[in-house]
């Protein structure tokens, strides 16, 4: 192994395997530096375990829903089996044999940037010709709550990581994770309490998507507070105590802390460097959760395509004036007006673009049309009594789609037609002849065209 590559990248997760592939197969070495597991925290404790749990038992419910279906019902130990296949026992052996089948170096250790396009790994310094890209994502935060730090709670690591189910686990957060898990643990038989500070859960989701979640919740017998917060924590006899700021105090045998991410660049150097991420010199980039501009897989995958061909357009020298353009090739746009994102409770909240009030504040002409997902056919042939809804932000003044929430069973799908729409700026009437096939849940898109006035 060299000391010296094109490019060198501090954080084998998604992004960082995508800047490290997208580099060597534009013609550059490149060595990912990685001090844990090659694949990142999605892979082993977040967006795959997660999915893997919560797919039993989102078919369980399903079924329930289907005239002429019985015995459906969830068997914990197999979802749980379920999810160590899919996390492979937490051995990234695997994922390791894919950086060498792709010519792509690695190096286990502490990352350390000590200069220009320097990094020390312990005691091997490693060099970068063109540049080095930081891709070491977040952890969980940890507030300064009295007693929390010290009660041990779980983070997403020890949720995706348990054997057994707690009797009582107290959530404390109301966004992405907080909602997912506190599901999951209702569905694999935890009493499960949730404390959100805010007055609704999912803030930064349009308040259609908060309300279906808290409804959900509920009826799964979730016990959801909100506008209240921890201000005490303690563990006793290994019993968890939570001191809230109206007076009450909740039990559990296992606390979950959801209160946000930090990030894991702040022992790289950077402050001995004089250098900030979010204005780095040239030879230095960020991407994924360590950029801090969103924290999403496909979105951190997303700027490491762009990031690693803008790397070796400049040192082939084949930078051209349309890459620079919106949605030209070195471009991370779609950050900024397409980010679709997942919540796979159950419903299943998909969204792309602002929210209608973002929108609102934004200055544009917004209409929002809305429909129940029920006025087309494939979705209420999904389930019976199926509930959810459709909406679409409208810029009045082009006919240009610029936001799009879907809610409902199995409704993720239908979020990446939206975001085609955006990006492609289609405009509604031409969306008239993208005729779906029926009966299919995409036929929603026509019931939408329909409520707009077209």
């Amino acid at each position: 192994m060299s000391d010296t590559y094109d490019v060198i990248v501090i954080g084998a997760g998604p992004a960082g395997e995508v800047a490290a592939q997208r580099v060597r197969e534009g013609g550059l070495t490149a060595v990912i530096v990685e001090r844990r597991l090659v694949g990142g925290e999605c892979s082993y404790y977040a967006c795959i375990p997660t999915k893997a749990v919560l797919r039993p038992i989102h078919a369980v419910r399903a079924a329930q829903r289907l005239q002429g279906v019985t015995g459906a019902e969830l068997d914990v130990s197999e979802v749980l089996a379920r999810r160590e296949t899919w996390v492979s026992g937490r051995d990234d052996s695997g994922q390791a044999e894919w950086l060498d089948s792709a010519e792509i170096d690695l190096v286990r250790g502490e990352a350390r940037l000590t200069g220009e396009r320097e990094v020390r790994v312990d005691d091997r310094v490693l060099t970068a010709r063109q540049a080095v890209i930081v891709a070491t994502g977040t952890r969980a935060a940890i507030p300064g709550i009295p007693g929390l730090a010290e009660a041990a709670p779980w983070t997403n690591v020890e949720a995706t990581s348990v054997d057994t189910v707690p009797s009582r686990l107290v959530v404390l957060g109301g966004g992405v994770v907080a909602c997912e898990f506190a599901q999951i643990f209702a569905a694999l038989g935890s009493a499960v309490i949730m404390v959100e500070r805010g007055d609704r859960l999912l803030g930064r989701l349009d308040e259609i998507a908060s309300e279906a979640v808290l409804e959900a919740l509920r009826a799964d017998g979730v016990d959801v507070r909100l506008g209240v917060q921890a201000t005490s924590v303690g563990r006793t006899d290994g019993l968890v105590t939570v001191g809230l700021d109206d007076d009450t105090t909740i039990t559990g045998d296992e606390l979950l802390c959801a209160l946000g991410r930090t990030p894991n660049s702040d022992d790289l150097g950077l402050d001995e460097l004089d250098v900030d991420l979010a204005d780095p010199p040239e030879w230095l980039h960020a991407v994924g959760d360590a950029s801090g501009r969103v924290a999403l897989t496909h979105m951190g995958k997303y700027q490491a395509r762009a990031i690693g061909d803008l790397i070796v357009a400049r040192a082939t020298g084949a930078v051209d004036a349309a890459d620079e353009e919106r949605y030209g090739r070195f471009s991370d746009a779609a950050i900024d007006t397409a980010t679709p994102q997942v919540v796979f409770t159950d419903p299943e909240v998909a969204s792309v673009g602002p929210t209608f009030a973002e929108a609102k504040e934004s200055g544009r002409n917004v209409r929002a049309v809305e429909v129940p997902m029920t006025a087309a056919s494939g979705a209420a042939l999904q389930a019976d009594d199926y509930t959810g809804t459709a909406r679409l932000l409208v810029d009045t003044d082009t006919e240009l789609i610029i936001g799009a929430t879907f809610i409902g069973q199995d409704a993720a799908e239908l979020v990446h037609a939206a975001t085609v729409a955006i990006v492609g700026e289609v405009p509604l009437p031409r969306l008239w002849h993208a005729v779906p096939s029926f009966p299919t849940m995409s036929e929603i898109w026509l019931r939408l065209l329909e409520e707009y006035g077209l």
